[in-house]
């Protein structure tokens, strides 16, 4: 592989964010890592040292001291890379930074890349592919439940699934091999029978995890909520009264907001993307027309749908936008909560009775505020995202979901073709590529331009 080129340079980037900070960590990893390191350190002889040890002393630059730093020593086979890796902890000026950054340049070491620590990581067997895909997820996550499945996808609990079932399918894909080579001999050392008790055992496991795929991914991107409803019946006032700041424009004029208006909240540890949406109604406004086709869009897209109506409308206008909005869900995927707004203008009873025949509704009032804990506490209970623990297992990435998609839909052929009782090499050919849409999850079979295209988008220093 080309990737593997790059282990032969030693590498060096600021590891901490930019900009000023009480201090800053610049790591260098690769062969010389300590090496070129110790030619800059005044303290201890730092090729003589444990690893995980910690040795305060100043970097120097022809004798001038650029800063007194603390260094920290990883050798090889120990550390996150599996290189000889060197920390050193710097005060968080900018110059500074750069003045060690200088020096090591000034003594061979290269820029590091964007995520090319992991990219080591990944390419000396510390990490497979899945896991160090974990650690962008990892660094990127905003919520507690981001922030706990991705820990557990770095950990390995994914990748660990995913490995158990190639194993499981290579020990048959052996035996259904060694018949090709035997084939004018027409022998089968691979029981059918066992084989699609195997097979089927695996397409439902990965039936769970592609399934596990929504979950995942709202719990990665933040759980998509798109507010609909009429014209002038609260939504950017819902919107603000659920972010608790005026993001969007309130005004009595009907169409006010012509296009969506998104922001994020966190709800118990799980992020929600909250949509504002155009008002839904008949206009020849063009500009008006296009932001109601964007709102269709939202609600396609969106894990919970908010259908705001007003306290005062009528059974039959009430019926005819939950119909509307219904034929733009997909009931089976997609969550229809109503709420009423305006409930302190009426009568409450009257109102409830109104809206009884609808399972789920809240009755709210946004300009005051009322409610509106309820309906966040509703819409917390509607993804069931509290439930993931550290030990169940998700796919939050779409590159995996392609994969196990594609992996399950081989199987299918598999057990299709012991059904008919196919030749073992067309059996072989489905089998092979079940197993090598699971090898390209854990990067046990990988491109470089999937490695590139996955290790590029890391921040540097990672």
């Amino acid at each position: 592989m080309e990737f593997k080129n790059h282990l032969t340079d030693t590498i060096c980037a600021v590891a901490t964010s930019p900009g000023t900070g009480a201090i800053a960590v610049i790591r260098i990893s690769g062969e010389k890592a300590i090496e070129i390191t110790n030619q800059l350190f005044f303290g201890k002889d730092l090729t003589k040292v444990n690893t995980h040890t910690v040795h305060f002393g100043t970097i120097r630059n022809n004798g001038r001291i650029v800063d007194e730093v603390l260094v920290t020593i990883f050798k090889h086979g120990k550390s996150y890379t599996g290189e000889d890796t060197v920390e050193i902890s710097t005060h968080g000026s900018p110059y500074i930074q750069q003045q060690v950054i200088n020096l090591l340049i000034e003594n061979g070491v290269k820029l590091a890349t964007p995520g090319e620590f992991t990219l080591r990581a990944f390419l000396n067997k510390k990490l497979d592919l899945s896991q160090a895909e974990a650690v962008a997820d990892l660094i990127s996550s905003k919520s507690e439940s981001s922030h706990r499945l991705a820990l557990q996808q770095m950990r390995g609990g994914y990748s660990n699934e995913i490995q158990s079932l190639r194993k499981e399918l290579i020990n048959f894909a052996s035996l259904i091999e060694l018949e090709l080579d035997f084939s004018e001999e027409d022998v089968e050392f691979a029981d059918r029978n066992q084989l699609k008790d195997l097979v089927v055992k695996l397409h439902k496991t990965l039936d769970n995890l592609i399934s596990s795929f929504q979950l995942g991914n709202a719990i990665k991107t933040g759980v998509p909520v798109a507010i609909v409803g009429e014209p002038n019946v609260g939504k950017s006032t819902l919107l603000n009264a659920l972010l608790n700041e005026e993001r969007a424009i309130v005004s009595s004029i009907a169409g006010t907001t012509r296009d969506t208006i998104e922001d994020e909240f966190i709800i118990k540890g799980v992020n929600f993307r909250f949509i504002d949406t155009a008002g839904i109604r008949s206009t020849t406004d063009e500009i008006e027309i296009i932001g109601i086709q964007k709102s269709f869009e939202k609600i396609s897209k969106a894990t919970v749908v908010l259908l705001l109506v007003e306290a005062t409308i009528s059974e039959n206008d009430f019926s005819s936008i939950v119909n509307q909005i219904e034929q733009k869900i997909n009931t089976a995927h997609q969550k229809l909560i109503v709420v009423v707004n305006k409930v302190d203008k009426e009568d409450l009873n009257l109102i409830q009775s109104k809206f009884a025949s609808f399972k789920e509704v809240i009755f709210i009032s946004a300009k005051e505020k009322n409610n509106i804990d309820l309906l966040k506490t509703k819409l917390f209970e509607c993804v069931q995202l509290g439930l993931v623990s550290e030990n169940d297992v998700v796919v939050s990435n779409s590159r995996h979901f392609e994969a196990l998609t594609k992996s399950n839909e081989a199987l299918l052929k598999v057990l299709e073709g012991i059904d008919k009782g196919t030749t073992s090499d067309f059996l072989a050919m489905d089998i092979r590529q079940a197993l090598f849409q699971l090898s390209l999850i854990t990067g046990d079979i990988s491109s470089d331009d999937i490695l590139d295209n996955i290790f590029k988008n890391f921040c540097i220093g990672k």
